[in-house]
Protein backbone atom coordinates (compact mmCIF):
# COMPACT_ATOMS: atom_id res chain seq x y z
CA UNK A 1 0.00 0.00 0.00
CA UNK A 2 1.33 3.46 -0.89
CA UNK A 3 1.23 5.79 2.11
CA UNK A 4 0.68 9.49 1.60
CA UNK A 5 3.54 11.47 3.10
CA UNK A 6 2.67 13.67 6.05
CA UNK A 7 4.39 16.61 4.38
CA UNK A 8 1.95 16.46 1.47
CA UNK A 9 -1.18 16.49 3.63
CA UNK A 10 -1.03 20.19 4.61
CA UNK A 11 -0.45 21.17 0.97
CA UNK A 12 -3.40 19.07 -0.22
CA UNK A 13 -5.58 20.51 2.54
CA UNK A 14 -4.61 24.07 1.62
CA UNK A 15 -5.17 23.38 -2.09
CA UNK A 16 -8.63 21.95 -1.40
CA UNK A 17 -9.47 24.97 0.73
CA UNK A 18 -8.34 27.36 -1.99
CA UNK A 19 -10.45 25.59 -4.61
CA UNK A 20 -13.44 25.61 -2.27
CA UNK A 21 -12.95 29.33 -1.65
CA UNK A 22 -12.77 30.01 -5.39
CA UNK A 23 -15.98 28.05 -5.90
CA UNK A 24 -17.66 30.08 -3.15
CA UNK A 25 -16.60 33.36 -4.73
CA UNK A 26 -17.76 32.14 -8.13
CA UNK A 27 -21.16 31.20 -6.70
CA UNK A 28 -21.41 34.68 -5.16
CA UNK A 29 -20.58 36.17 -8.56
CA UNK A 30 -23.30 34.06 -10.20
CA UNK A 31 -25.86 35.36 -7.74
CA UNK A 32 -24.82 38.91 -8.65
CA UNK A 33 -25.63 38.36 -12.34
CA UNK A 34 -28.99 39.23 -13.88
CA UNK A 35 -30.41 37.46 -16.93
CA UNK A 36 -32.77 38.91 -19.51
CA UNK A 37 -33.99 38.27 -23.05
CA UNK A 38 -32.74 40.69 -25.73
CA UNK A 39 -34.30 39.05 -28.80
CA UNK A 40 -36.94 36.49 -29.63
CA UNK A 41 -40.48 35.75 -28.55
CA UNK A 42 -40.07 32.18 -27.36
CA UNK A 43 -41.79 30.90 -30.50
CA UNK A 44 -40.39 29.12 -33.56
CA UNK A 45 -41.33 29.97 -37.13
CA UNK A 46 -40.96 33.11 -39.21
CA UNK A 47 -42.99 36.23 -38.49
CA UNK A 48 -40.88 38.63 -40.51
CA UNK A 49 -37.40 39.49 -41.73
CA UNK A 50 -37.18 42.48 -39.43
CA UNK A 51 -38.93 44.21 -36.58
CA UNK A 52 -38.73 44.90 -32.87
CA UNK A 53 -36.34 42.34 -31.39
CA UNK A 54 -38.70 41.23 -28.62
CA UNK A 55 -41.61 40.88 -31.04
CA UNK A 56 -39.78 39.04 -33.82
CA UNK A 57 -39.19 35.30 -33.74
CA UNK A 58 -35.69 33.86 -33.49
CA UNK A 59 -36.13 30.23 -34.54
CA UNK A 60 -33.42 28.15 -32.86
CA UNK A 61 -30.59 30.63 -32.30
CA UNK A 62 -27.13 29.09 -32.18
CA UNK A 63 -23.96 31.17 -32.66
CA UNK A 64 -23.83 34.79 -31.44
CA UNK A 65 -21.10 37.32 -32.14
CA UNK A 66 -20.58 41.08 -32.14
CA UNK A 67 -19.68 42.67 -35.45
CA UNK A 68 -17.40 45.64 -36.06
CA UNK A 69 -20.50 47.86 -36.27
CA UNK A 70 -21.36 47.08 -32.64
CA UNK A 71 -24.41 44.99 -33.54
CA UNK A 72 -24.99 41.44 -32.32
CA UNK A 73 -25.19 38.82 -35.09
CA UNK A 74 -27.19 35.65 -34.49
CA UNK A 75 -27.29 32.37 -36.43
CA UNK A 76 -30.96 31.45 -36.81
CA UNK A 77 -30.76 27.74 -37.59
CA UNK A 78 -34.49 27.15 -37.82
CA UNK A 79 -34.98 29.71 -40.60
CA UNK A 80 -31.53 29.37 -42.23
CA UNK A 81 -30.57 33.02 -41.71
CA UNK A 82 -28.01 35.19 -39.99
CA UNK A 83 -29.73 38.00 -38.10
CA UNK A 84 -28.48 41.41 -36.97
CA UNK A 85 -29.59 42.87 -33.64
CA UNK A 86 -29.07 46.57 -33.01
CA UNK A 87 -29.02 46.70 -29.23
CA UNK A 88 -29.33 50.49 -29.19
CA UNK A 89 -32.58 50.58 -31.15
CA UNK A 90 -33.83 47.11 -30.29
CA UNK A 91 -34.38 46.33 -33.98
CA UNK A 92 -33.79 42.93 -35.55
CA UNK A 93 -33.01 42.54 -39.27
CA UNK A 94 -31.57 39.93 -41.62
CA UNK A 95 -27.88 40.03 -42.62
CA UNK A 96 -27.79 36.84 -44.73
CA UNK A 97 -30.23 34.23 -45.94
CA UNK A 98 -33.57 34.39 -47.68
CA UNK A 99 -35.25 32.21 -45.06
CA UNK A 100 -35.33 29.02 -47.13
CA UNK A 101 -33.11 25.96 -46.87
CA UNK A 102 -30.69 25.34 -49.72
CA UNK A 103 -27.32 26.19 -51.19
CA UNK A 104 -27.44 29.00 -53.72
CA UNK A 105 -26.61 32.63 -54.24
CA UNK A 106 -22.82 32.83 -54.36
CA UNK A 107 -21.76 35.99 -56.15
CA UNK A 108 -24.99 37.78 -55.27
CA UNK A 109 -26.43 39.62 -52.30
CA UNK A 110 -26.13 37.70 -49.04
CA UNK A 111 -29.76 38.46 -48.13
CA UNK A 112 -30.95 36.59 -51.23
CA UNK A 113 -28.79 33.50 -50.70
CA UNK A 114 -30.03 30.10 -49.59
CA UNK A 115 -28.34 28.68 -46.50
CA UNK A 116 -28.61 25.38 -44.66
CA UNK A 117 -28.31 25.62 -40.89
CA UNK A 118 -25.77 28.36 -40.19
CA UNK A 119 -24.27 27.45 -36.82
CA UNK A 120 -21.66 30.05 -35.95
CA UNK A 121 -20.65 33.50 -37.18
CA UNK A 122 -17.35 35.40 -36.91
CA UNK A 123 -15.71 38.53 -38.39
CA UNK A 124 -12.20 38.94 -39.75
CA UNK A 125 -9.95 41.95 -39.25
CA UNK A 126 -11.43 43.72 -42.27
CA UNK A 127 -14.99 43.33 -41.04
CA UNK A 128 -15.99 40.58 -43.47
CA UNK A 129 -18.54 38.17 -42.05
CA UNK A 130 -17.91 34.42 -42.06
CA UNK A 131 -20.35 31.73 -41.02
CA UNK A 132 -20.34 27.95 -41.05
CA UNK A 133 -23.28 25.99 -42.50
CA UNK A 134 -23.37 22.60 -40.85
CA UNK A 135 -25.74 20.90 -43.26
CA UNK A 136 -24.13 22.40 -46.37
CA UNK A 137 -20.74 21.26 -45.00
CA UNK A 138 -19.00 24.54 -45.80
CA UNK A 139 -18.01 28.04 -44.70
CA UNK A 140 -19.20 31.19 -46.47
CA UNK A 141 -18.08 34.81 -46.47
CA UNK A 142 -20.00 38.07 -46.85
CA UNK A 143 -17.93 40.94 -48.16
CA UNK A 144 -18.10 43.94 -45.83
CA UNK A 145 -18.10 46.45 -48.71
CA UNK A 146 -20.32 44.80 -51.30
CA UNK A 147 -22.57 42.55 -49.20
CA UNK A 148 -21.96 39.73 -51.66
CA UNK A 149 -21.65 36.14 -50.50
CA UNK A 150 -19.13 33.47 -51.52
CA UNK A 151 -17.92 30.06 -50.36
CA UNK A 152 -14.43 29.94 -48.86
CA UNK A 153 -14.18 26.32 -47.68
CA UNK A 154 -16.02 23.11 -48.50
CA UNK A 155 -17.75 21.90 -51.62
CA UNK A 156 -21.20 21.20 -50.22
CA UNK A 157 -21.06 17.46 -49.59
CA UNK A 158 -19.90 15.51 -46.50
CA UNK A 159 -16.53 13.82 -46.78
CA UNK A 160 -12.90 14.24 -45.83
CA UNK A 161 -10.53 15.33 -48.54
CA UNK A 162 -8.51 18.24 -49.85
CA UNK A 163 -5.75 18.91 -47.31
CA UNK A 164 -2.86 20.66 -48.99
CA UNK A 165 -5.07 22.06 -51.74
CA UNK A 166 -7.64 24.81 -52.27
CA UNK A 167 -10.17 25.03 -49.45
CA UNK A 168 -13.05 25.51 -51.89
CA UNK A 169 -12.28 22.09 -53.37
CA UNK A 170 -11.93 20.38 -49.99
CA UNK A 171 -14.66 18.40 -48.23
CA UNK A 172 -15.83 18.93 -44.66
CA UNK A 173 -18.27 16.85 -42.63
CA UNK A 174 -20.75 18.65 -40.37
CA UNK A 175 -18.53 21.59 -39.42
CA UNK A 176 -19.83 23.42 -36.36
CA UNK A 177 -17.52 26.17 -35.12
CA UNK A 178 -15.10 28.66 -36.64
CA UNK A 179 -12.53 31.12 -35.29
CA UNK A 180 -9.62 33.25 -36.47
CA UNK A 181 -6.11 32.79 -35.14
CA UNK A 182 -3.67 35.57 -34.41
CA UNK A 183 -2.41 35.44 -38.01
CA UNK A 184 -5.92 35.89 -39.39
CA UNK A 185 -6.24 32.31 -40.59
CA UNK A 186 -9.63 30.61 -40.48
CA UNK A 187 -9.99 27.67 -38.10
CA UNK A 188 -12.80 25.15 -38.59
CA UNK A 189 -14.10 22.55 -36.13
CA UNK A 190 -14.67 19.73 -38.61
CA UNK A 191 -16.50 17.57 -36.10
CA UNK A 192 -17.65 14.79 -38.42
CA UNK A 193 -14.04 14.23 -39.47
CA UNK A 194 -12.70 14.59 -35.91
CA UNK A 195 -10.28 17.26 -37.07
CA UNK A 196 -9.55 20.95 -36.76
CA UNK A 197 -8.84 22.41 -40.20
CA UNK A 198 -7.08 25.68 -40.99
CA UNK A 199 -7.49 27.86 -44.06
CA UNK A 200 -4.91 30.41 -45.14
CA UNK A 201 -7.23 33.05 -46.57
CA UNK A 202 -4.40 34.60 -48.60
CA UNK A 203 -3.41 31.43 -50.46
CA UNK A 204 -6.77 29.67 -50.08
CA UNK A 205 -5.05 26.47 -48.94
CA UNK A 206 -6.49 24.14 -46.29
CA UNK A 207 -4.79 21.74 -43.87
CA UNK A 208 -5.52 19.76 -40.71
CA UNK A 209 -3.81 21.08 -37.58
CA UNK A 210 -5.36 18.62 -35.11
CA UNK A 211 -6.92 15.19 -35.36
CA UNK A 212 -6.39 12.18 -37.59
CA UNK A 213 -9.99 11.13 -38.20
CA UNK A 214 -10.17 8.70 -35.28
CA UNK A 215 -13.01 9.12 -32.79
CA UNK A 216 -10.73 8.91 -29.77
CA UNK A 217 -9.99 11.21 -26.88
CA UNK A 218 -6.70 13.11 -27.15
CA UNK A 219 -3.90 12.56 -24.67
CA UNK A 220 -2.64 15.36 -22.50
CA UNK A 221 0.72 16.65 -23.71
CA UNK A 222 0.53 15.05 -27.15
CA UNK A 223 1.17 16.97 -30.31
CA UNK A 224 -2.10 17.96 -31.96
CA UNK A 225 -1.25 17.33 -35.58
CA UNK A 226 -1.86 13.78 -36.74
CA UNK A 227 -3.18 12.60 -33.36
CA UNK A 228 -6.82 11.87 -32.37
CA UNK A 229 -9.24 14.55 -31.21
CA UNK A 230 -12.78 13.48 -30.42
CA UNK A 231 -15.57 15.63 -31.84
CA UNK A 232 -14.13 19.17 -31.61
CA UNK A 233 -17.37 21.15 -31.30
CA UNK A 234 -16.46 24.71 -30.25
CA UNK A 235 -13.40 26.92 -30.79
CA UNK A 236 -12.14 30.12 -29.20
CA UNK A 237 -8.79 31.88 -29.62
CA UNK A 238 -6.96 34.00 -27.08
CA UNK A 239 -3.39 35.04 -27.83
CA UNK A 240 -1.51 32.11 -29.32
CA UNK A 241 -3.74 29.49 -27.71
CA UNK A 242 -6.74 27.74 -29.21
CA UNK A 243 -9.42 26.59 -26.76
CA UNK A 244 -11.53 23.61 -27.78
CA UNK A 245 -14.67 22.10 -26.28
CA UNK A 246 -15.18 18.43 -27.12
CA UNK A 247 -18.83 17.43 -27.25
CA UNK A 248 -18.34 13.66 -27.19
CA UNK A 249 -15.31 14.03 -24.92
CA UNK A 250 -17.23 16.18 -22.37
CA UNK A 251 -14.10 18.22 -21.76
CA UNK A 252 -12.19 21.41 -22.47
CA UNK A 253 -8.72 21.44 -24.03
CA UNK A 254 -6.16 24.05 -25.01
CA UNK A 255 -3.79 23.89 -27.96
CA UNK A 256 -0.55 25.77 -27.36
CA UNK A 257 2.12 26.48 -29.98
CA UNK A 258 5.18 24.25 -29.83
CA UNK A 259 8.80 25.22 -29.87
CA UNK A 260 8.75 25.90 -33.60
CA UNK A 261 5.72 28.15 -33.19
CA UNK A 262 3.69 25.87 -35.44
CA UNK A 263 3.35 22.38 -33.95
CA UNK A 264 0.60 22.61 -31.34
CA UNK A 265 0.59 20.74 -28.03
CA UNK A 266 -2.69 19.68 -26.43
CA UNK A 267 -3.40 20.38 -22.78
CA UNK A 268 -6.34 18.93 -20.89
CA UNK A 269 -7.89 21.78 -18.90
CA UNK A 270 -11.24 20.59 -17.58
CA UNK A 271 -13.71 17.73 -17.65
CA UNK A 272 -13.47 14.13 -16.56
CA UNK A 273 -16.54 12.39 -17.97
CA UNK A 274 -20.24 12.90 -18.64
CA UNK A 275 -22.19 14.43 -15.76
CA UNK A 276 -22.88 17.68 -13.95
CA UNK A 277 -20.44 18.63 -11.21
CA UNK A 278 -18.53 21.75 -10.21
CA UNK A 279 -15.18 21.80 -8.43
CA UNK A 280 -11.54 21.30 -9.44
CA UNK A 281 -11.33 21.54 -13.23
CA UNK A 282 -9.87 18.08 -13.76
CA UNK A 283 -12.74 16.54 -11.78
CA UNK A 284 -15.56 18.71 -13.10
CA UNK A 285 -18.24 17.01 -15.18
CA UNK A 286 -19.83 18.29 -18.41
CA UNK A 287 -22.44 16.89 -20.77
CA UNK A 288 -22.12 17.82 -24.43
CA UNK A 289 -20.40 21.23 -24.29
CA UNK A 290 -21.10 23.09 -27.54
CA UNK A 291 -20.02 26.70 -27.05
CA UNK A 292 -16.96 28.42 -25.60
CA UNK A 293 -15.81 32.02 -25.09
CA UNK A 294 -13.16 33.87 -23.08
CA UNK A 295 -13.29 37.29 -21.47
CA UNK A 296 -10.41 39.75 -21.27
CA UNK A 297 -9.31 38.36 -17.91
CA UNK A 298 -8.94 34.88 -19.40
CA UNK A 299 -12.01 33.39 -17.72
CA UNK A 300 -13.47 30.63 -19.90
CA UNK A 301 -17.25 30.31 -20.31
CA UNK A 302 -18.61 27.00 -21.57
CA UNK A 303 -22.11 26.33 -22.85
CA UNK A 304 -22.86 22.98 -21.23
CA UNK A 305 -25.71 22.19 -23.61
CA UNK A 306 -27.15 18.94 -22.31
CA UNK A 307 -26.89 20.22 -18.73
CA UNK A 308 -28.82 23.37 -19.69
CA UNK A 309 -26.17 25.48 -17.98
CA UNK A 310 -23.40 28.01 -18.51
CA UNK A 311 -20.22 26.99 -16.74
CA UNK A 312 -17.34 29.24 -15.65
CA UNK A 313 -13.74 28.00 -15.68
CA UNK A 314 -11.03 30.04 -13.98
CA UNK A 315 -7.68 28.73 -15.29
CA UNK A 316 -5.81 30.54 -12.51
CA UNK A 317 -7.60 28.85 -9.63
CA UNK A 318 -8.39 25.65 -11.51
CA UNK A 319 -12.03 25.78 -10.45
CA UNK A 320 -15.22 25.17 -12.45
CA UNK A 321 -18.50 26.66 -11.26
CA UNK A 322 -21.99 27.10 -12.67
CA UNK A 323 -22.70 30.69 -13.65
CA UNK A 324 -26.22 30.23 -14.99
CA UNK A 325 -28.79 27.45 -15.10
CA UNK A 326 -29.73 24.82 -12.55
CA UNK A 327 -28.82 21.58 -14.25
CA UNK A 328 -29.94 18.86 -16.63
CA UNK A 329 -33.40 18.27 -15.14
CA UNK A 330 -34.42 21.92 -15.37
CA UNK A 331 -34.87 22.28 -19.14
CA UNK A 332 -37.32 25.08 -19.85
CA UNK A 333 -37.61 28.83 -19.80
CA UNK A 334 -37.59 31.01 -16.73
CA UNK A 335 -35.70 33.46 -14.58
CA UNK A 336 -35.59 36.65 -16.66
CA UNK A 337 -35.09 39.68 -14.46
CA UNK A 338 -33.56 37.63 -11.66
CA UNK A 339 -30.22 36.01 -10.86
CA UNK A 340 -28.71 33.98 -13.68
CA UNK A 341 -27.93 31.13 -11.30
CA UNK A 342 -31.67 30.48 -10.89
CA UNK A 343 -32.57 30.72 -14.60
CA UNK A 344 -33.73 27.89 -16.83
CA UNK A 345 -32.36 27.13 -20.31
CA UNK A 346 -33.31 24.65 -22.99
CA UNK A 347 -30.30 23.28 -24.89
CA UNK A 348 -28.33 26.53 -25.35
CA UNK A 349 -25.50 26.57 -27.91
CA UNK A 350 -23.78 29.85 -28.81
CA UNK A 351 -22.00 32.29 -26.51
CA UNK A 352 -19.96 35.48 -26.79
CA UNK A 353 -18.71 38.29 -24.58
CA UNK A 354 -19.99 41.73 -25.59
CA UNK A 355 -18.05 44.99 -25.59
CA UNK A 356 -20.03 45.84 -22.46
CA UNK A 357 -18.61 42.79 -20.69
CA UNK A 358 -22.00 41.06 -20.65
CA UNK A 359 -22.43 37.45 -21.78
CA UNK A 360 -24.78 36.74 -24.68
CA UNK A 361 -26.25 33.28 -25.24
CA UNK A 362 -28.23 31.58 -27.98
CA UNK A 363 -30.89 29.79 -25.89
CA UNK A 364 -31.80 27.45 -28.70
CA UNK A 365 -34.96 25.59 -27.80
CA UNK A 366 -36.34 28.64 -26.00
CA UNK A 367 -36.00 30.58 -29.27
CA UNK A 368 -34.41 33.52 -27.47
CA UNK A 369 -31.12 35.37 -27.24
CA UNK A 370 -30.36 36.08 -23.61
CA UNK A 371 -27.94 38.38 -21.83
CA UNK A 372 -26.19 37.92 -18.50
CA UNK A 373 -24.90 41.09 -16.87
CA UNK A 374 -24.16 42.38 -13.34
CA UNK A 375 -27.24 43.26 -11.32
CA UNK A 376 -26.01 46.83 -11.07
CA UNK A 377 -25.85 47.13 -14.90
Amino acid sequence: MIRESKTKRPFITVLAALIAACAWFASREALAQRIETVAGTGRAGNNGHEGAALETNIDQPFGVEFGPDGALYVCEVGQHRVRRLDLKTGRLSTAAGAGRKGYAGDGGAAKDALLNEPYEVRFDRDGNMFFVEMQNHLVRRVDAKTGKISTVAGKGRPAYEGDGGPAVEAALRNPHSIAFDREGRLLIADIGNHRIRRVDLTSGQIESIAGDGQAKLPRDGDAARGRPILGPRALAVQGDSLWVALREGNSVWRLDPGGDGEQETRRHVAGARKGFQDGPAAEALFDGPKGIALDRAGIVYVVDTENNAIRRLDPRSGAVSTLAGTGPKSAGYGGDGGPAAAASFDRPHGICIGPDGAIYIGDTNNHRVRRIAPLAD
